[in-house]
């Protein structure tokens, strides 16, 4: 969702210079002024330990109430939402070709991230950055051995692609396909399931929902393969990004719930599917952080987080390491964790953890890989106008072709070495299953290997049905997250991983106040109505740690919004009707088991 070259090193040099002078911020204001006015000292400071879309939305949230704020982050602001620069590959004036974490995905059922980007001014748009969303009219489930599924998203103002006759032929054979491999006594099940959820409680949400595996609500361990890969495998993996045999059936039905709301007009804040329309950091980081700095925030890029001091009742310092490697105290009146949750919590102590019980159950919050690779293209590959799934390959591959949903780039012109016509963005969800080419899972594999057993995944998706899509002579280059490290080696990391939702994720994730008075979490583990590692998720935590601070100081400040995912009002009623039914100890009234 949210959905992920140089060294991760490389970008502290150039980033120094946002950060300006390196003057420590101080402490020293009373810890009970009103946040906004200040009080008597001037205005209370905040220190926020990280810079990705956690940290920067609650440094924006903060900076419109007044308050002095300062960002550390240890590598480069946007943190696994920006774009990044493929080393050496500009030429003849051009930009480097612009590569990322993962593809973006900024679907309708976001409300608290669109807010927050219509406020970040953008020349030309009158809606501010929200303005460079773009609806893809089509995404594909991509099949090996079988026509692809074709889908189209209608929206208002949709524009329907133009179809050859062979590609009408190509998506009525998919079609037909599609529905003989899915007997109708699985697809009507399938629908069943989705009543009983849309009809629970939230107690049974909350209790049976999230310690029941979503493989196993479905029950797809007893459905033919086209259930599994499509209604179980597909749908978890393109749109709720984790897996299946794994996550909580709370977590996945309850997103899978808000897009068909979505899909049906309710409660969106616009089309199903959405992305930008250029390179990230070019329509939304940057734009972002040039308008941050003008409310104040002050930035310290290289700058690496290694504790989070404790005493007396409140967080005294933030120990950080500077770019030239020396440890330095960094005080602030309160403290902002913004970090993902497998590098915040190395910086709590015994000390801080004692303080509140919540942060000790944050170390049973697991991740996993999740990462992009970006192959460049000499030819445009006649792909759809949106995401496809790949949901036959081994390693669950996404992808969507990038340039085409550029309007306003010329990618040969404007990037790379003038040859390069697109890019073909691919998140790798699988990372322990062996692949097709070598038959070694992609940790296994070299970074070379990786690029070659998914491009002949792709391939298998793509090629497989009489037309060739993906030609080897058309790969110019290919690019792998620089957050890869030590694969084909016994010890393989991965700096950027993707916080995952097995079974009982969601009484572990801790709130934004935390029972210190002055240290407050945001992040996309943070407890929040989206239960999912979502940049929606990361900014409504952050308004919710800022609305905790300001309640804190007792500050007049309005209180940020923070937008719920859409109810339908026309279920509450059988919604209450089965909190008696659970009360009770009685199944849902449609769960035929």
């Amino acid at each position: 969702m949210d959905r992920v070259g140089s060294t991760r090193r490389t970008f502290m040099a150039g980033a120094a210079a946002v950060g300006g002078a390196t003057a420590l911020t101080t402490a020293g204001m009373a810890a009970t002024a009103s946040a906004a006015d200040g009080g008597a000292q001037g205005p209370q400071s905040v220190a926020v330990l990280g810079g990705g879309v956690a940290g920067l939305t609650a440094a924006h949230e903060l900076a419109e109430r007044g308050l002095k704020v300062t960002v550390y982050e240890r590598r480069a602001l946007g943190g696994k939402a920006r774009s990044m620069d493929v080393p050496d590959s500009a030429k003849g004036g051009r930009r480097p070709l612009p590569a990322e974490h993962g593809f973006r995905f900024i679907p309708g059922i976001y409300h608290n991230l669109p807010d927050t980007m219509r406020r970040i001014p953008f020349p030309g748009n009158a809606g501010g950055v929200w303005d460079n969303l773009v609806a893809p009219p089509e995404m594909s489930f991509a099949r090996t051995g079988r026509e692809d599924l074709r889908i189209p998203l209608p929206w208002p103002g949709h524009k329907p692609a133009e179809l050859t006759l062979d590609e009408i032929r190509r998506a009525l054979t998919a079609a037909l396909d599609t529905l003989k491999g899915i007997p109708a006594h699985e697809a009507a099940y399938f629908v069943n399931r989705g009543l009983v959820f849309l009809t629970s409680c939230d107690e049974r949400r909350d209790g049976t929902w999230e310690r029941t595996p979503w493989w196993e609500f479905i029950r797809a361990e007893r459905m033919s393969y086209d259930y599994q890969r499509i209604l179980a495998v597909g749908l978890t993996r393109n749109i709720v990004a984790t897996k299946a045999e794994e996550a909580s059936t709370r977590t996945v039905a309850t997103l899978l719930e808000a897009f068909v709301f979505n899909a049906l007009g309710r409660g969106a804040d616009g089309p199903l599917d959405r992305i930008l329309n250029a390179p990230t950091n070019e329509a939304w980081i940057d734009p972002w952080v040039e308008h941050l700095k003008k409310l104040g925030v002050e930035f310290r890029i290289g700058w690496t987080v290694r504790e989070v001091k404790y005493g007396s009742g409140r967080v005294t310092a933030a120990v950080i390491e500077d770019p030239q490697g020396l440890r330095q105290s960094v005080t602030a009146d309160h403290y902002v964790s913004a970090m993902p949750v497998e590098h915040a919590r190395r910086t709590w102590g015994a000390e801080l953890r004692a303080a509140d019980p919540q942060l000790a159950r944050c170390d049973k919050l697991e991740t996993d890989w999740m990462t992009g690779i970006q192959f460049y293209l000499t030819e445009r590959a006649p792909l759809l106008n949106g995401h496809l799934n790949c949901i036959d390959s081994p390693w669950s591959l996404t992808a969507i072709q990038q340039a085409g949903h550029w309007p306003s780039r010329d990618f040969p012109a404007d990037y790379g070495d003038g040859t390069v016509v697109d890019c073909l963005s691919v998140d790798i969800s699988e990372w322990d299953k062996p692949g097709v080419l070598y038959g070694k899972t992609a940790k296994q594999c070299t970074r070379t290997e990786v690029a070659r057993e998914v491009w002949a995944q792709l391939k298998a998706s793509l090629n497989d049905t009489g037309r060739t899509v993906l030609k080897d002579s058309a790969l110019h280059s290919w690019f792998l997250d620089p957050g890869v490290d030590g694969i084909g080696t016994p010890n393989p990391t991965n700096e950027d991983q993707l916080l995952i939702h097995p079974v009982g994720t969601f009484h572990n994730r801790p709130r934004a106040a935390t029972q210190i008075p002055n240290f407050f979490l945001a992040g996309d583990y943070v407890a929040v109505d989206i239960d999912l590692a979502t940049m929606e998720g990361a900014n409504a935590s952050a308004r919710a740690a800022v609305n905790a601070l300001l309640d804190r100081t007792g500050s007049t400040a309005a209180r940020c919004k923070v937008k719920p995912l859409f109810r339908a009002p026309e279920v509450e009623l059988m919604k209450r009707h089965d909190r008696t039914r659970y009360r009770l100890g009685l199944r849902n009234a449609f769960d035929l088991g």
